[in-house]
């Protein structure tokens, strides 16, 4: 699914009217009868409830009338504000003339705001996505009004206030939405962190947007859902065996983080390894062969630490980083890896090996095409040594780093985001908050080596996929255990019926 610039969305909308042969006026209708019919099935409303329509003057202003007047129709008893201006658009002016004479319409003023009881429903249409530039003013004070009751409050296409494609400057006012309804796409802004309290829950409503545009569009931000990953993992075939999907080596481990090498061991078989083996410290021979016996030992000479690498000849494919340690034997076992691992070799790295490429940054250099680093943000801020000035500075240093260092990195988060050695980013639609545990990374790992063992993925689809199935086992447990309740182990147990459901 793409991710539209503000300037796209509105081209969007003009090659909607002229494929389709309708008026922007009758697309609009469109937009606001998805408003008007998410609201009476989402919220249940009953027709004793208050409701506030705020309306700026351009076409989200004109979406906001039209759902006060389909609302109207439906028996409630909307009430509109309207945002003086010398100028409107066409749209809203038609939509005005439109509105029943029966529907209560009030000029918003300093002295003149809405009173907004606990209950209350206020459907925020002031501004959309052509905004360029932070609220002051009579908007800034509206808005900072609505923030501060408890009327429950929905966003049309965009909270006010907020910028689709730049980072908000410190203090900005700005809508503190429930809801959010974004039409047919949704915006990159609603996947920033620092966003979240603006947005709320989002929902995306289909109204018939031209597919064509969409298709025919270069973007360079992608939102990953199912349908997104539709063919990209292929059924097994009758005749397969062990070697078709790859014998994967895990580095991992080492005194009292044993763990961490056994939750990347398990998720990597039931991600669908053909052979998996493991190498660590002395110390984890015994716990490996008794916590997963489907996968081989392979013991260091070392106790506590892992400090020799393997003959990589059997190997489609290495990961190396959970519970590592960053004891020198083991940076110098990460220097082998990367200078023997050659480009047919596929390459994950995560936790401890991240933390060594961070502290011997000529490392980084050495990196084979394609590795794949999975990162959580403080250790992507240390690998890059500059602390991201917000968001979206934080994508371009990803977007950079992929571009410079040829590699594929997972920025872990809410809506991980994946940056590639090309250029595009694609953000992930599923997982939950209570993924945020410890081990869960681990997980990822595995699962991660697994799909890049298998010789039938590209590298962008295995990891498009682990990414996806790794939050979606995340969902699916859950729905078990509740979010609070869910442990790294959990996971595993559902990286099963996650792959299961992208099959085909």
């Amino acid at each position: 699914m793409k991710l539209l610039t503000a300037a796209q969305t509105r081209a969007l909308d003009q090659a909607t009217v002229e494929a389709q042969g309708i008026t922007s006026l009758e697309l609009m209708e469109r937009a606001a009868t998805a408003c008007t019919l998410w609201l009476l099935d989402e919220l249940q409303l009953a027709f004793s409830t208050e409701i506030h329509v705020l309306c700026g003057p351009g076409n989200n202003g004109g979406d906001g009338l039209a759902v006060a007047r389909q609302l109207h129709t439906a028996g409630y008893a909307p009430q509109v504000w309207l945002l003086p201006a010398d100028k409107h658009s066409a749209d809203f002016l038609l939509n005005r003339q439109q509105l029943p004479q029966a529907i209560r319409c009030q000029e918003l003023s300093a002295r003149r705001l809405p009173m907004l009881p606990a209950g209350a429903l206020v459907l925020d249409a002031l501004f959309g996505t052509g905004l360029t530039r932070p609220l002051e003013g009579l908007p800034a004070t509206i808005v900072k009004h609505l923030n501060q009751t408890e009327a429950t409050v929905v966003a049309v296409d965009m909270p006010s206030g907020l910028l689709a494609d730049s980072p908000q400057p410190a203090g900005s006012a700005i809508v503190r939405a429930h809801h959010t309804l974004s039409f047919e796409l949704p915006k990159l802004a609603f996947l920033m962190p620092r966003n979240a309290d603006f947005v709320g829950e989002w929902t995306v409503l289909p109204i018939g947007l031209d597919q064509s545009f969409i298709h025919n569009t270069d973007v360079d931000n992608y939102f990953v859902d199912a349908a997104s990953l539709a063919g990209r993992l292929p059924r097994r075939a009758r005749f397969s065996h062990k070697g078709t999907f790859g014998h994967a080596l895990l580095l991992a481990g080492s005194y009292g983080k044993l763990g961490a090498a056994v939750l990347a061991a398990r998720a990597c078989l039931r991600g669908g390894v053909g052979l998996l083996t493991v190498r660590t410290p002395a110390v984890g021979y015994t716990v490996l062969q008794m916590s997963v016996p489907e996968a081989m030992a392979l013991p260091d000479p070392s106790h506590d630490f892992v400090t020799e690498l393997p003959e990589l000849q059997p190997y489609a494919a290495v990961a190396m980083g959970p519970g590592l340690g960053q004891e020198v034997s083991s940076a110098e076992v990460l220097r082998q890896l990367l200078r023997q691992a050659g480009s047919r070799r596929a390459l994950v790295l995560d936790a401890d090996a991240l933390n060594l490429l961070s502290t011997h940054r000529e490392l980084l250099g050495k990196l084979p095409p394609d590795t794949v680093l999975t990162p959580h943000l403080k250790e992507f801020e240390r690998l890059t040594g500059e602390p991201a000035r917000d968001d979206y500075h934080r994508l371009e240093q990803l977007r950079a780093f992929c571009r410079e260092h040829r590699c594929y990195c997972v920025l872990k988060g809410a809506y991980t985001a994946l940056g590639t050695p090309h250029g595009p980013m694609y953000f992930n639609s599923t997982g939950n908050p209570g993924m945020s545990t410890g081990g869960s990374g681990d997980v990822l790992t595995g699962l991660l080596l697994a799909l890049r063992a298998d010789q039938r993925l590209s590298p962008l689809d295995a990891a498009l996929l682990a990414v996806y199935a790794h939050g979606r086992a995340g969902d699916l447990a859950a729905a078990e255990t509740g979010e609070a309740g869910l442990i790294a182990g959990d996971l595993v147990q559902f990286i099963g019926p996650a792959l299961r459901e992208l099959e085909g």
